[in-house]
């Protein structure tokens, strides 16, 4: 009886604050270590290109361009966290992206000679891609 009493008299604000003090705590400790350089480790770099294709979106040749562009290019020594993206902001009009890490400037230039990557923009890119951005980022230091 005297602890229903105990419950009862601290109420029920206070508890749901004991409660999730412990996610709370959690969160805050995951976005201060979250805030000292990201994902990417010293000296890595996130490569980024925006695209789109002369094939309609949703298409068998638009999926088939994206899936090997994924087989191919993620296959390639060096290339960490490829991914493949649809766009979904209105502040931005192109349709598909590719991202990937680097562990460093010499895997990255590995990359961009490397005989898959040179022949998948040559017989792929130049033909079917009708317009880009690239983009290339490390983490900015403090």
């Amino acid at each position: 009886m005297e602890r229903r009493t105990f419950f009862t008299g601290i109420g029920t604000a206070t508890l749901t604050v004991l409660a999730i003090y412990p996610l709370t705590a959690s969160a805050l400790k995951s976005s201060r270590s979250s805030s000292k350089g990201g994902i990417l480790k010293n000296n890595q770099i996130q490569h980024m290109v925006i695209f789109d294709l002369h094939h309609e979106k949703g298409t068998e040749l638009a999926i088939k361009f994206l899936a090997d562009g994924q087989k191919i290019l993620s296959n390639i020594p060096g290339v960490n966290n490829f991914q493949v993206f649809n766009q979904v902001s209105v502040k931005n009009d192109f349709t598909y992206g590719f991202s990937m890490v680097f562990d460093a400037a010499s895997d990255y230039e590995s990359y961009s000679k490397h005989p898959d990557h040179q022949e998948f923009v040559e017989n792929r890119w130049k033909k079917e891609v009708s317009r880009f951005q690239e983009i290339d980022f490390n983490s900015f230091k403090f």
